[in-house]
């Protein structure tokens, strides 16, 4: 049976009684006007649609509806449909939103911006989808730098906030690659996970280890915990 979230941080067969987890909310930013159709990764100057707006607002209301005691901090990849999507969060629980960039998206070098119709047509996509731990962007960043970077990012803000919840507002890549470092799953199995628009993933650090304990969520949010 689940417990609600009051329980998270009292699960004494996950840490030491004097080590607290932090529990770490990833959400995707809201849907953009080409999501589905071109891959945009840090090309600048992509914001929200009415759509994405719509689900920052919404997924902002059930993290508040969590109690906003609970989150210490907002943090945010540098592009501006996650500062939009934090933003909406921010003004929820009124906490100022902090900026990362190890939270950005995958860099995908001379393909940014390109229509993934087209994309899906060369030899390389194959590879893309299923061989990402052995890819690299021209002229960009490989999957295992991304997930390298992210856990890295990730790792880094649970030391400031030990004991606490915090918010990460990133990219379907970077979320998903972390969810796999985070189980153990091997990056080239990482695509098969789905992080939709605004969905909310949460992972609970503890000393020892991390614990998944929801992926692609886009529902009630008060009994994440683990069983």
């Amino acid at each position: 049976m689940l417990q609600t979230l009051r329980g998270l941080y009292d699960y004494g067969h996950f840490v030491a009684s004097s080590q607290r987890p932090t529990l770490v909310l990833l959400v995707r930013h809201g849907q953009t006007p080409t999501t589905g159709i071109e891959l945009y990764g840090r090309k600048p100057g992509v914001l929200l649609s009415d759509i994405g707006l719509g689900q920052a607002k919404n997924v902002a209301q059930r993290i508040s509806a969590m109690g906003s005691q609970r989150i210490e901090a907002i943090y945010c990849s540098p592009l501006e449909r996650t500062k939009q999507t934090a933003r909406a969060i921010s003004t929820e629980l009124d906490l100022k939103v902090k900026q990362d960039r190890g939270l950005i998206e995958l860099d995908v070098g001379d393909w940014t911006g390109r229509k993934l119709a087209q994309l899906r047509k060369l030899k390389s996509w194959s590879s893309v989808q299923k061989y990402p731990s052995g890819f690299r962007f021209p002229n960009g960043e490989s999957f295992t730098e991304m997930q390298t970077r992210m856990a890295g990012a990730v790792n880094r803000l649970v030391e400031k906030h030990p004991g606490k919840a915090i918010v990460a507002v990133s990219h379907a890549d970077p979320i998903r690659a972390l969810v796999a470092h985070a189980m153990g799953t091997h990056l080239d199995l990482f695509q098969r996970t789905v992080v939709s628009p605004c969905s909310v993933t949460a992972i609970l650090y503890t000393p020892n280890g991390p614990v998944v304990l929801s992926v692609n969520n886009t529902g009630e949010l008060s009994d994440l915990s683990p069983a």
